[in-house]
């Protein structure tokens, strides 16, 4: 009579092996993702600081900065459906009034929230 060897499954051994490993994922969205330093998020806009000139609208190779009346004076809008976040619109704004920002779960189904409307400063609407 032959002698069975008893053989543990190579999958068996594997599964073993990384049972008590640290996982290789993070817990997203429980846990938030650190983004790296100079990350480039949503675009921040400051009206105060908006000179109207347009260049941000003229530079902006994707055509994702359209300018809007607003109280009288050109502002851009920003649709971030069609941003691919150069940030050349920030490199061309003569006032800095585009900034970035670390802010980067921008993930919806209506793409109306993707879309960064300029909005009167309270120093505009009071008068001041």
């Amino acid at each position: 009579m032959s002698k069975k060897k008893s053989r543990v499954s190579p999958m068996i051994k594997e599964v073993f092996a990384h049972i008590f490993m640290k996982p290789a994922t993070c817990k997203y969205p429980f846990v938030k993702a650190e983004v790296p330093e100079g990350f480039r998020g949503k675009q921040v806009f400051d009206i105060n600081l908006c000179a109207s000139c347009g260049l941000c609208s003229r530079d902006c190779p994707a055509k994702a900065i359209e300018m809007v009346e607003v109280e009288g004076k050109r502002r851009p809008l920003f649709h971030l459906d069609q941003c691919i976040f150069c940030y050349q619109c920030a490199e061309s704004c003569p006032r800095n009034a585009i900034k970035s920002s670390m802010f980067f779960e921008l993930a919806s189904t209506d793409k109306s929230n993707l879309v960064v409307k300029p909005e009167p400063s309270h120093q505009e609407k009071s008068g001041a």
